[in-house]
This record gives C-alpha cells, structure tokens and sequence, in this order.
C-alpha cells in the first residue's frame, strides 16, 4: 500500500519538482498552495506525511504545524526552509516536527528523512498491533502470564487446563528459565483450589538440614534454637497448592519422608509424635533429567513415579521464537510501567537480532534484556546498539563482509542480496532493513541481475 505524502509550499516550481522526485520513489503525493488548502487536504484525505514550507499566505507553516500537532500528533512533519529561517525551522520542532530539510533541498537527505518517519511509524503500528494481540490472547487463552501462539505453547496451555483441577500430582520440566513456575501458578488460579494458599519452596535454596525443617515444621526445643513451635509448608499449604520447584535437589533422606507424605498426606513435625494430615496438591518442577538420575540411583524411582502423575515439559524459547515478537510488547509493557519510561519498540535490526539469538537463559534473559534496554535506551526506539553484545552479535553469520578495494556497486550488490537472502526473500522487509523505498529496491534487483523483482 502506497504511503501518501503532502506537500504544502507556495511556490508551484518546488511543490512540482517534489511530486516528481517523490513519485519516482514510489509515493502518492497531494499538493498544497498554502497552509489553508494543506490544513483542508489533512482533514479530507489519508495523508501519512506532510512536508510543509514555514512562509505561506494565510495560515503559515508554524500555524499548520499546531494545528496538526493538536488534532493529529501521530501524522509526521517535516519542515522546508531556506537558510535564513533555520532558528524558526528549530522552533518548529520543538512544537512537534519531526525534522527540516533547507532549501536548496537535498533530495537524498530528505528521502531518508522520510524514509526513518516511516520507519519509526511502523514500528509504533507493530507495537500497537502486538499489545492489541496480547491482549487478546491473554483473554482467550485465560492465561495472564503465560504469553505464546505457538503451536508447542498452545498444547502446553490446553494441557494445564485439562488437568488443572485434579488431584494428581504434576512434575513440570524444562530448562532454567522456560517459566515453570508460571505454569505452576496457572494450574492453581485455575482449579478449585484457587482460593487457598499457593505455596512455593524452591528446594535448592535450602541446605539438606534445612530443608526437612523448612517442609515439615518444628516442635518447641526439637533442635538447639527451636525456641518455638514452627509450621512447615506442607501445612500452610493445607487445601491449596505446593510448589517444589528444583526437585531434584533434594537429599536421599528428604525424599524418603517426601515419598510418604505424598502417599499418606501425613507427616510428623520434628521433635513431634503428633501426626498431621493434610489436603494438598502437589507440583514439582526440576531442570534436570529425573529419569536418568533415576537410573544412577541418584533419585528415587518410587518418589519419582509418585510426583511424574502428569508430566508437563516446558519448551525452550528457541523452539518457539514466534512467541518472541509477543514477549517482547509483553516485557515492554510491563518494564516501561515499572521503569516509568514510554519506549516505543524495537527497530527491525534488533528485533532481527532478538530473533536470530537462541537465548540459552529463555524467557527470564529476554526479559532481563528487554528491561535492561527499555532502561538505558536513549531515544524511544531500541536499536541495535541498545542491546548486550551477546545479542548483538547474535546475527553476525548473517553480516556482509566488504573489503577495501571493492567497488560501490559490488557493496551494494552484496549488501542487497544478503538482506534479501536474510529476509527469506521478503523484498518488503528487506527494503525496510536496508531503509530503502520498496521501488526503489526493486529498480536495483534488476539493474544489478538479482533474480526476479
């Protein structure tokens, strides 16, 4: 779809040389004699750019520009003027312009400009259309954290609502960082026992002394210290959920009074005869291979039969990257809030790079890089060079080396064709990287002998 630009300027032979040069770069274009006629076009017409001279008859360019800026703060402007208005041209883009082009115009200059309003627009519309298709899908799907279309993620999610409400205990695997404990807080918001506690006891975080305390409780004096009684979380968690994330961390004795509280729902505090019944579901989550620590005698088989009643895995985010476009307006929703900053997007080069990264850290590095950017980007665009240099370099199998000696058109022959070739033959898109009018890319595929434009 064509872009269509106006050009409002009181002299005929600028506006026509405009029409021409723009035409040619693949635009619609309207013209304007004054600002009157130019504010009339704006309010009757699709118009996706206006380039605007400062002096006109009647209502000048800086009266335009307030009034566009007023009614219609998303329509990019762009300002000519000669040289002795510049300080004017300045103001201008203080009262929202988004840059100016002197007169005599430099036409290759002002292409880009237009070409970067263009680009920054299309990235507010992306942004926009992935908040609008989160939202959705977080609607559809019920799931308010767990974020993905993906065909992995979708089975994931009809999975956990089907067992969502039993009884059975859940092991969940995956790597670290893959969100299992996202999955955990799903099946309990999800069932009955939604209005009861949501324990969690990351297993790993305790010492094998500890552990059994911090499970069970403890009796007044049971141990030097136990200056009091103490509850363990398998009581707190009583008529709700209890989540062991890392399992398998867990020591030979633990697993053993692990395996009965599973199969009995009792369990005695330290230093208690009493026993305790309890109603809780249970979900565990480990990164590790449980079945092969099983076979090295390592874990449990009967306490891993006993917590692998449904399996759910996790997948790695590098199995499902069509889910990174949608985390990443997730995460920019969430860290602008947190961060109050207002970035926009990201531009195509880092969103290329995002994409080619197989983010071994998953979902917890997308969203620690995300973060980190939205706080240290200077502009409300993230590019390229916002990103960690892991990322960063992330796409370098797909960079053009071009050594000194070679010729211009040999370069751009070169840069052309490994765009296209990154692009999986998207000529849109590889225009838009290369920040070039789809035409006029197409006009170069067939001077230098590409292949069909």
């Amino acid at each position: 779809m064509k872009r269509t630009i106006l050009i409002a300027d009181d002299e005929k032979n600028i506006r026509n040389g405009l029409q021409i040069a723009l035409e040619d770069e693949g635009y619609e274009v309207l013209l304007a004699a004054d600002g009157d006629e130019a504010w009339s076009m704006i309010t009757k017409n699709n118009v996706d750019l206006l380039l605007s001279d400062l002096r006109m008859p009647g209502l000048s360019g800086q009266d335009l520009l307030k009034k566009v800026s007023s009614s219609y703060p998303m329509l990019p402007v762009i300002i000519l003027t000669g040289h002795g208005t510049i300080e004017s041209a300045v103001d201008a883009m203080r009262n929202g312009a988004i840059d100016f082009v002197t007169k005599p115009l430099n036409l290759d200059r002002m292409f880009l400009i237009i070409r970067r309003a263009f680009a920054n627009q299309d990235l507010y519309d992306q942004n926009s259309a992935l908040k609008q298709e989160l939202e959705q899908l977080k609607k559809q799907s019920g799931f308010s954290q767990i974020v993905g279309k993906s065909e992995l993620m979708v089975r994931l999610m009809d999975t956990v609502r089907q067992v969502a409400d039993a009884q059975a205990s859940v092991l969940i695997s995956g790597e670290s960082g893959v969100g299992k404990e996202l999955v955990a807080d799903a099946l309990h918001q999800m069932s009955s026992r939604s209005s009861g506690p949501f324990i969690k006891v990351s297993c790993a975080s305790f010492a094998e002394t500890l552990l059994e305390d911090e499970l069970f409780g403890h009796e007044k004096g049971a141990f030097s210290g136990a200056v009091a009684g103490r509850k363990g979380r398998f009581e707190l968690a009583n008529e709700g959920t209890l989540f062991l994330d890392e399992i398998g961390e867990i020591n030979p004795a633990t697993q053993v009074k692990l395996l009965r509280v599973i199969q009995e729902r009792q369990f005695e505090r330290l230093g208690s005869e009493k026993t305790i019944t309890v109603d809780v579901r249970l979900v565990a989550a480990t990164n590790r291979d449980l079945k092969a620590e099983v076979e090295k005698g390592i874990f449990r088989e009967d306490l891993y039969y006993r917590l692998n009643v449904i399996h759910l895995e996790v997948p790695p985010l590098r199995q499902r990257k069509e889910d990174i476009p949608l985390l990443m307006a997730h995460f920019m929703e969430m860290y602008n809030k947190r961060n109050k900053r207002h970035v926009e997007g990201f531009s195509s080069r880092a969103r290329a790079a995002m994409l080619s990264y197989d983010w071994p850290g998953n979902i917890r590095e997308l969203g620690n890089c995300v973060e980190s950017s939205i706080v240290l980007a200077s502009t409300k665009i993230i590019d390229l060079d916002d990103l960690p240099t892991a990322i960063r370099n992330a796409s370098s199998g797909e960079r053009v080396t071009i050594t000194v000696g070679t010729t211009i058109y040999q370069a751009e022959k070169e840069l052309i064709l490994a765009t296209i070739a990154y692009c999986g033959g998207n000529k849109s898109k590889a225009a838009d990287m290369l920040g070039m009018a789809r035409k006029t890319l197409h006009r170069k595929v067939q001077e230098y002998q590409l292949g069909e434009a």
